[in-house]
């Protein structure tokens, strides 16, 4: 539609048109529009519409060929210059001027705004938008809202969530039908229509006449672009022509944004019929317009779509089935696009099927499906337009701009009739869409806006045949992937099946379809007509059974299956969306009584088609060997609607079950699949690969289980319920394939089982039957009893986070049926059930979130392993859970051992379902238990203690579920010829338990001992006469009794003959293909199930007659049998309770027991260990060995790593264990020693073979984030708020230095302060050694080992061998001996200026190190290399700071601040001050000791020139001669005063020859203390005003001839004042002085709070330094007197110091040379300085001192207050809203994570600022997935996030979007990590992010 006015038009024929020349577009355009709408407004207004028409005509005419034509290419080129040209501009103003009827365009849009009923909010959105959805106050489940309406409104306290929509949705806020009003926002709440004016007609009136032929002109567009070439139409091309209609189409965009008035005037033209037919017939002469009518019906064909007029075109019958379409096909076949369903589907199907084996359904009403899915007429613009955006593929900008037009009623109703018209068309341009995920999406954010809505789907429904079509189409969809079925018989099967493979069902293709299917269906009125019209039930269950039987796994025998097809996701995939989901909506609606005969409906088509499937598949009784499908959705449907019908509808269950042999047919599948879950998990399917394990698993998984395996089971147990329970019970352990093994003998064949799995097969029969007799979910459990049980079973097996759990517990998967997460009843059952355990935070870093843990009463009387068992995916979970219980009960004291599962009580059964218990009263079962106890006792092979577990749980649930009149059965005698055919007398199990077996005649193989045994016996008289009393021995087949019952079944049900004559069981019937070389032997038994478990009793505690009856001590047992004691326990705990229940029910019983009891039992031989038996106990043992071996190494390892911390201490303080006073004669001569963690050797560390500390070293920003006040920074989450971080230690430093090289001499500057407050080197240890020989060829063996990546070796990085700390470089140990550092230490009483000369001597003397560093050592060589590492650990410009680059005062600088950086910060990691004392955990990792020595020995490289030695200005008084000459000329040099005291002391320390002598440092210490309290005097005196200073200066002058007036600080104070005010300091200070200063009024208290606070960070660094360099101890003290304490312990203060009155900071000076004349030689050089500069003079002077300890910025409690604020700001560099936004939480710059666009040198912006603010450590908040990263160097690790849910969860990734709210103790974690500079060491999963973040 871009179009133009025709005179630009260019190529294509061009009919003269005079009126082009009309006078009208010579005006300008707005007075034009302003003409027309006066002409309009006239009553005859004939003459303005023709004139209005004729201009648009010729402005919109659209007959320029667009240029994505094939032939328009010239012809672009030739004239419009292709893209959207000046031509589509001009049209689109012509519009905009026309509209606003000659006004301004803003102002008409505005006007149109004020009358907008804003009743409906209906913001569109598309996929990744953030919005919100509150099940609190939806109606449907798709409810959703925009963040503004969410925020607006108040949703506190609902269950609410964040979501990144999928697809793109509409806000709802506003309609009703969707949500609660309660849950509107303030804007939508008021229903606005009443008091908003009528619309004046003139306003929209221009606009009612412009916009049919403007939206006519983009239809005309979109025809011309659209070209139906042989294949389908390149998106290339398409997309050419929508980038030509952005404009236009956008411009609709903004009209539907005005409001609800312009909305209903495009409703009246989209909607308008007549309009439609006027322009688009085609009939005037006007040839462009026949031409696009002309390529609309081409494009209408090709879509195998016909216009009702041309049905002879396009043969209407419907070609018959299997034949091949294309004769019928006409003009739809030829263009080779899907026509009818046409055999053209065989081509972009996967063409190896071949045409053979597709099987074409033909549906029943051919016509009704003819007009469903191939007849379209359009009508109205809104159709075609719909038409094409379909064609197009759905482009965002159209499906948005008809999505935004719904908020308007009328057009709501047409646009759904559109769409489901269009309905089958959507369909077929899905499945041939390349895109069609994309295009899924857009579907779904159309259908999800329309039939969410009840009324809406409705009416439609009603009016469109809405479901009709629906299942229509995906019937017809499904059609076209149909193979024939292979299940059963493979040959003459007529069942078809859909083929997973299919890129359909592999793509998820079908998912729109299904999901508005499951859309509508949750409405209950569209519900209802679905199930009321058989009809469309028979469709549907004929859909449903495309699915049956899909997949089919068809088991491997002989070699592995060499490719393992994926194709069962797509087949779950499909049963769960395709028949599941709807299944479930259905069934929300068959609640109450009313609803039955939807039931019968239902349950009567479903039937049917089961039948015809079992009739397709040629079924009649025994399913096809080694094959299974996990597919039977129509057992499903039926199982889920008996179940509903007898749970909520009061239905009589036997009115819907089918005959006795239906029933036996529908058991067999669902058997099937439980016999091989049971084989694949023994492995007997391990040749299909592992797809199968998967399948086995997802068929139990959570969000399966409740549409998959309960449904199988509670079908199993409905068939159980009505079937003869013989019957059944035989076919279970047939299909199992353990028949054979259920015999006396010692040894059998199995003709269908490897014996290795035999045992397992064994215990899968016996735990199926055990859960189908148990479990209760369908058979009488309420909701919340199931809820319950669901989440017992999940929490046993392991503790679980609140969103795991509410993901585990299966829900009904349609939203609106059952329990909706997080509703009051999970929470209700969730605190009854559980306890919370807060998030921990180990101190290891591993951070647990927030748990659910079962209470105890919980195992104690909930614990249900049958439940267990059915919902584990890893068989690990139920021994997870056995753990877990095992322990409960050791720690509560319940039960020491190994116990067996619990026996639960179970919920009573529905009446309707009693039948399931004669399974356990039925001989055949308990012929099973007999035969399978006696095997157990008489040790045979294959049985495991979990199946005797089972068996005494099948017993124990027999007496639990026995018929009540048992004792009247006692009296009666049962007659002989029972018993003849029968091991048991009757079916009861508490009778038959007592019932004594004598012989039993079994089939051998020839080899067996019982062989030997037979003879014997015939011979002695005496068996010959009992065998003869108790008649024939007992004989008994599985399979021969299932035949006969089968037959006796299928004859009772046809009814033909009323009596068969049952052959006698004794008959010898053989399983056919059995082995041949089988003999008969009888065996004697002589024992009852009573004797067997009392004899078992004896065995498992293996002591003779270890059971005692209970009841003949304590009666009252009988009369209260819930006995606790009996509740957790062992076997012999089971075998207990089960006698005393056997007793409880029966006296008969109890007598026998007492009987069995008093029969002294002959002295068992010794227990025959089996083999089985033998292994686990040999496991035991062996394990129980390992478990030895391993404490003792553990034991060896920890007592050496003991020695090693022992000597890692002595290293770091080698005296330690020296006493200070000397009083041994001789000292003692012990050097260091160090062990070498890699040779193990320890020795001392020598020139030659130096020893080494294993150090990391880091570059540090910490300090330069120290800040001045308290306030804690925050972090921005408003524009308003920003961080400046001019308060910053860093920034502070940087304006001193700069200030200072300004005006001095740049190599005295360097001296003059300390660097590495930013970029600083920080030295860590682990505190190991080894000789740095060892460390190369360590480091050269993994630089060969490239498995580690964790770290890059290539940059020196390792990790410590012994305790695998990161590090990255090795410290040479100072060789030296303990006892020098002991005379080293004896005070000398030599006087302080001795000592001053001496250190003036020593400093001067060029490197006098008893290590002469000419000879090359080893050692040196080592220390040089390790300089070189500390240098470039640090980027260069935090280490170049001179003027002149590279000069040696930049070294110089550098090293000794990298002294002072690590002294800082180990003050920082105290806490900030020295009070605790101690050595500190610091003190164990410190390396300072020899750091010092390798920075002294560089240091000593550079002599300070001793003109410059800032030692002489401070101990010598200079005659002033040459101070004022030649200042012009050169910059002087910083004055003394201006110094940082703390750097002089590391240059005084660090330049004189190593050891230090204690008295020297002591006398550095003294004489840089006068100068600090100089300057802190100096510094008080600017601070106060000009009345207290000479108010000070006047008192101190009164004291200063008193005796230690050098000791006070009143008289240092005023002559400090005195000495200033001759130069210009504290002049002009006028104005602004006044509001600088604090108007505090200095009281001395506060003056000597003042100055003590100034000199505290030096004394705290100096003891420091004192610690590390003498080894001596830290006192630890009270915060007030941490003063006087330090200058005591560094010998400021004589220690005997102690006086009342308080103490005074001035009494610690020891002033070298008369103070007043080295005071005025000092302030005379500032004085000098301030002649010019006055002010930058006094800044200088006042120095910040006290810095707070580092934090990171502080987050906002809530999450969602930074999410809202950062995820849509815009990235100042690249003005674009990241894809992944990140903030700094140092400093809170907000990045680009991973972002292009701020790349700069390859470096993406992440890094580069980790660079910049951390000097390589950067800590990140994602934003979007809220977790917080850490960078660090060219390595990045998650750290994990600090904001959890209520629950104490993270979300990363706001996957579940629930409200988040900040830890604070994790962020407190995240604080300490940096600041103590462990992120290295505690954070393990570190990667390489390539500077890519």
């Amino acid at each position: 539609m871009a179009a133009a006015a025709a005179a630009a038009a260019v190529g294509g024929p061009q009919p003269p048109q005079p009126e082009l020349t009309a006078p009208g577009l010579a005006l300008d355009k707005a007075a034009t529009a302003a003409h027309l709408k006066a002409a309009l407004s006239r009553p005859d207004n004939r003459a303005g519409a023709e004139e209005l028409q004729a201009l648009l005509e010729r402005v919109l005419s659209a007959e320029r060929p667009l240029t994505t034509t094939a032939d328009g290419e010239e012809a672009a080129v030739a004239g419009g210059g292709g893209g959207p040209g000046a031509a589509e501009e001009e049209a689109l103003e012509w519009c905009k001027c026309l509209l606003a009827g000659g006004g301004g365009y803003d102002e008409f849009c505005a006007a149109v705004r004020a009358y907008d009923p804003a009743a409906l909010c209906g913001l569109v959105w598309t996929a990744n938008f953030v919005a919100y959805r509150c099940r609190t106050c939806g109606i449907s489940p798709c409810m959703s809202l925009c963040a503004e309406c969410f925020h607006q409104g108040d949703h506190t306290g609902h269950d609410f969530n964040m979501f990144r929509s999928q697809a793109g949705g509409a806000c709802d806020c506003g309609d009703s039908n969707v949500m609660r009003e309660s849950g509107f926002c303030k804007r939508h709440q008021i229903k606005s229509s009443s008091n908003i004016p009528c619309v004046p007609k003139d306003l929209l009136m221009m606009s009612e006449f412009v916009l049919p032929r403007f939206i006519f002109c983009l239809i005309q567009y979109l025809r011309e672009g659209y070209n139906e070439p042989a294949d389908v139409p390149s998106e290339k091309d398409l997309n050419k022509v929508l980038q030509l209609l952005e404009p236009q189409i956008s411009f609709l965009e903004d009209l539907t944004k005005m409001g609800g008035a312009m909305r209903s005037v495009l409703t009246q033209v989209l909607t308008n019929q007549q309009n439609y037919k006027d322009l688009t017939s085609g009939l005037g002469e006007n040839a462009c317009a026949k031409k696009s009518h002309e390529k609309y019906l081409i494009a209408l064909k090709s879509s195998g779509l016909t216009y009702p007029e041309d049905k002879l075109v396009y043969g209407i019958q419907e070609p018959s089935a299997g034949t091949s379409t294309l004769a019928a096909q006409g003009f739809a076949g030829a263009t080779g696009t899907l026509g009818q369903l046409d055999s053209s589907d065989e081509e972009d199907q996967d063409g190896s099927q071949g045409l053979g084996k597709r099987k074409r359904v033909k549906l029943s009403s051919s016509t009704k499906d003819q007009s469903i899915m191939d007849v379209l007429k359009h009508k109205s613009f809104l159709e075609e337009l719909l038409f094409w955006t379909i064609k197009y593929e759905f482009p965002q900008k159209m499906v948005t701009f008809l999505l935004n037009m719904l908020p308007d009623q009328e057009y709501k109703v047409a646009f759904t009739k559109t769409f489901v018209q269009h309905y089958a068309f959507i369909m077929k341009t899905l499945k041939k869409s390349h895109e069609s995920d994309t295009m899924s999406n857009r579907i779904v954010h159309i259908s999800v806006q329309l039939f969410s809505n009840e009324e809406l789907a409705r009416q439609v429904t009603e009016e469109c045949q809405l479901l009709d079509i629906m299942v229509t189409v995906l019937l017809y969809m499904m059609e076209s992937c149909l193979i024939k079925s292979e299940l059963q018989d493979e040959e003459n099967s007529l069942h078809v099946v859909v083929n997973c493979g299919e890129a359909l069902l592999k793509n998820n293709t079908y998912w729109p379809l299904v999901s508005d299917f499951i859309n509508i269906l949750s409405h209950q009125s569209v519900a209802k007509r679905f199930l009321e019209d058989h009809g469309l039930l028979v469709t549907w269950m004929n859909f449903v059974s495309f699915f049956q039987g899909m997949n089919l796994n068809k088991r491997e025998l002989n070699e592995h299956v060499e490719f393992e097809s994926q194709t069962y996701y797509a087949a779950f995939a499909a049963e769960l969306e395709a028949c599941a989901q709807p299944m479930w909506g259905l069934l929300s609606h068959c609640k109450v009584r009313e609803t039955q005969e939807y039931t019968r409906n239902v349950v009567r088509y479903c039937l049917e088609a089961l039948q015809d499937w079992f009739d397709a598949i040629n079924f009649v009784d025994e399913p096809a060997p080694n094959q299974v499908t996990f597919h039977l959705p129509l057992h499903r449907y039926y199982a889920m609607f008996l179940s509903k019908a007898v749970k909520c509808q009061e239905l009589d269950l036997d009115s819907v079950l089918p005959d006795q042999e239906m029933l036996m047919k529908l058991m067999i599948h669902p058997l099937q699949i439980q016999a091989s879950l049971a084989e694949i998990h023994s492995n007997m399917w391990v040749r299909n690969g592992l797809q199968i394990k998967g399948q086995a698993m997802t068929y139990v998984q959570s969000h399966f289980c409740n549409s998959m395996i309960d449904p199988d089971i509670y079908l199993l147990q409905v068939c159980a319920s009505r079937l003869d329970p013989d019957y059944f019970i035989s076919s279970v352990f047939e299909r199992f394939k353990v028949v054979d093994l259920l015999t006396m003998a010692s040894q059998h064949q199995n003709t269908v089982l490897d014996a290795e799995h035999e045992r397992s097969m064994l215990e899968g029969a016996l735990t199926f039957l055990v859960i189908l007799l148990s479990l209760r979910l369908h058979l009488g459990m309420s909701d919340d009893e199931i809820l319950r049980a669901e989440m017992v079973a999940q929490l046993c097996m392991n503790d679980r986070t609140h969103s795991s759990l509410l993901d585990l517990i299966p829900e009904n998967p349609n939203p609106k049926s059952g329990i909706i997460p997080g509703s009051y009843s999970f929470e209700s059952v969730l605190s009854a059930v559980a306890d919370f355990k807060a998030p921990v935070f180990e101190p290891g870093g591993s951070m647990q979130q927030g748990m659910y843990t079962p209470k105890a009463e919980v195992w104690d009387q909930e614990f249900d392993p049958v439940m267990v068992i059915l919902r584990t995916v890893y068989r690990r979970d139920v021994q997870s859970a056995m753990d877990r219980y095992t322990a409960f009960l050791k720690q509560s004291g319940k039960f020491p051992g190994n116990p067996w599962p619990p026996y639960k009580k179970r919920t009573p059964l529905h009446p309707s379902y009693k039948g399931l218990m004669r399974l356990l009263h039925c001989k055949t079962l308990h012929i099973v238990l007999f035969t399978l106890l006696y095997k157990i006792l008489m040790d045979h092979q294959n049985l495991s203690e979990h199946v005797l577990c089972m068996v005494l749980y099948l017993i124990e649930l027999g007496l639990e579920n026995s018929a009540e009149e048992e004792s009247d059965e006692e009296a009666s005698v049962c007659g002989p010829e029972r018993c003849h055919d029968s091991w048991f007398p009757g079916s009861n199990l508490v009778s038959n338990m007592r019932h004594f077996i004598n012989y039993v005649r079994v089939r051998v193989p020839e080899t067996a001992p019982e062989v030997k045994r037979d003879s014997l016996a015939s011979t002695s008289s005496d068996s010959l006469s009992s065998l003869q009393n108790s008649g024939t021995a007992q004989v008994f087949s599985l399979v021969a009794e299932r035949r006969k019952k089968f037959q006796e079944i299928i004859n009772r049900s046809s009814s033909e003959a009323n009596q068969v004559v049952r052959p006698k069981t004794s008959s010898k019937w053989s399983a056919p293909g059995s082995a041949p070389q089988l003999t008969t032997a009888i065996l004697e038994i002589k024992e009852s199930i009573l004797s067997l478990l009392i004899k078992l009793h004896h065995k498992l505690s293996g002591k003779q007659n270890s059971y005692y009856p209970p009841w003949l001590d304590d009666i009252e047992i009988l009369i209260q049998p819930e006995i606790p004691k009996y509740n957790h326990g062992d076997g012999i705990t089971a075998v207990e309770r089960i006698l005393l229940k056997a007793a409880l029910q029966s006296r008969m019983n109890k007598r026998i027991i007492e009987e069995i009891c008093r029969k002294v039992t002959p002295p068992v031989p010794p227990k025959k260990i089996t083999a089985a038996e033998k292994k686990t106990l040999d496991k035991e043992e062996r394990r129980q060995k390992a478990r030895e071996r391993q404490q003792k190494l553990l034991a060896e390892f920890a007592s050496r790593q003991k020695s090693f911390m022992e000597t890692a201490m002595d290293v770091d303080s080698p005296e330690n264990d020296i006493p200070m006073e000397i009083t041994t004669a001789e000292p003692q001569v012990s050097e260091a020693v160090y062990d070498c963690v890699i040779c193990g050797q320890s020795g001392p560390s020598s020139e030659d073979r130096p020893t080494g500390l294993v150090v990391l070293l880091q570059a540090s920003s910490v300090l330069g984030q120290c800040r001045d006040n308290i306030e804690p920074k925050k972090l921005p989450i408003t524009e308003e708020e920003q961080i400046y971080p001019w308060d910053t230690c860093a920034a502070v430093h940087d304006v001193r230095l700069s200030l200072l090289q300004r005006y001095f001499k740049d190599s005295s500057c360097l001296l003059a302060v300390s660097i590495g407050w930013e970029g600083g080197v920080y030295v860590q240890t682990c505190g190991h050694t080894l000789h740095i020989d060892c460390h190369k060829s360590y480091m050269e063996s993994l630089r060969n080992d490239q498995v580690l990546q964790g770290f890059s070796v290539d940059k020196g990085e390792f990790t410590c061998p012994l305790c695998r700390q990161f590090a990255n470089s090795v410290l040479p140990c100072y060789p030296g001996s303990n006892v020098e550092s002991n005379l080293w230490q004896r005070p000398s009483n030599k006087s302080i200026q001795d000592l001053i000369k001496e250190v003036e001597e020593l400093q001067g003397r060029p490197g006098a190190f008893p290590v002469s560093i000419s000879s090359e050592t080893n050692l040196s060589k080592e220390m040089e290399s390790v300089m070189k590492d500390i240098k470039n650990t640090t980027q260069k410009k935090y280490r170049d700071y001179s003027k002149t680059p590279g000069s040696p005062d930049n070294d110089f600088l550098f090293m000794y601040s990298v002294a002072r950086t690590n002294l800082e910060l180990e003050l920082i990691h105290r806490g900030g001050n020295l009070c605790s004392g101690g050595a500190s955990t610091a003190g164990k990792r410190s390396c300072l000791n020899q750091l010092f020595h390798v920075l002294a020995l560089h240091m000593r490289l550079y002599s300070i020139d001793s003109e410059y030695n800032p030692w002489r200005k401070l101990t010598q008084l200079v005659e002033e001669v040459n101070s004022q000459q030649g200042n012009e000329e050169q910059q002087p040099e910083v004055p003394i005063l201006y110094h940082d005291v703390t750097s002089l002391l590391l240059i005084q320390i660090l330049m004189m020859p190593q050891p230090l002598r204690k008295d020297h440092f002591t006398c550095i210490v003294k004489v840089l203390f006068t100068l600090l309290y100089t300057q802190a005097l100096v510094a008080l005196s600017v601070k106060c005003n000009e009345e207290d200073r000479s108010a000070w200066k006047h008192t101190g002058a009164l004291k200063k001839n008193t005796c230690d007036a050098e000791k006070s600080y009143e008289v240092l104070l005023s002559f400090v004042i005195s000495e200033l005010s001759k130069g210009k300091l504290y002049h002009e200070e006028g104005t602004q002085e006044c509001a600088m200063v604090s108007p505090i009024a200095w009281s001395p208290e506060s003056m000597e709070k003042y100055l003590q606070d100034f000199c505290l960070p030096f004394l705290r660094i100096t003891s420091l330094l004192q610690h590390h360099l003498f080894g001596e101890d830290l006192p630890s003290c009270q915060e007030e007197e941490e003063f006087s304490i330090l200058s005591c312990c560094l010998g400021l203060l004589p220690t005997f110091y102690q006086t009342e009155h308080p103490f005074i900071s001035a009494s610690c000076l020891d002033w070298p040379v008369p103070a007043f004349d080295i005071i005025s030689q000092w302030c005379f050089e500032i004085n000098s300085f301030t002649e010019r500069h006055a002010e930058q003079g006094k800044a200088l002077l006042i120095q910040e001192s006290r810095w707070k300890l580092p934090h990171l910025l502080q987050l906002p409690e809530n999450y969602n207050t930074i999410f809202q604020y950062y995820h849509r700001k815009t990235c100042s560099v690249c003005t674009k809203v990241p894809k992944d936004p990140a903030v700094c939480l140092v400093c809170g710059t907000f990045v680009c994570l991973k972002g292009l666009c701020c790349k700069q040198q390859s470096y993406c912006e992440c890094v580069l600022h980790s660079q910049n603010c951390g000097a390589g450590t950067g800590i990140f908040l994602l934003i979007n997935a809220s977790v917080i990263i850490i960078i660090r160097g060219h390595r990045f690790c998650l750290w994990g996030s600090v904001y959890l849910d209520a629950h104490g969860e993270e979300d990363r990734d706001l996957r579940r979007g629930k409200p988040l709210y900040i830890c604070k103790e994790r962020y407190k974690v995240l604080e300490q990590q940096w600041i103590s500079h462990t992120f290295d060491h505690i954070n393990k999963r570190w990667g390489p992010h390539y500077n890519g973040l």
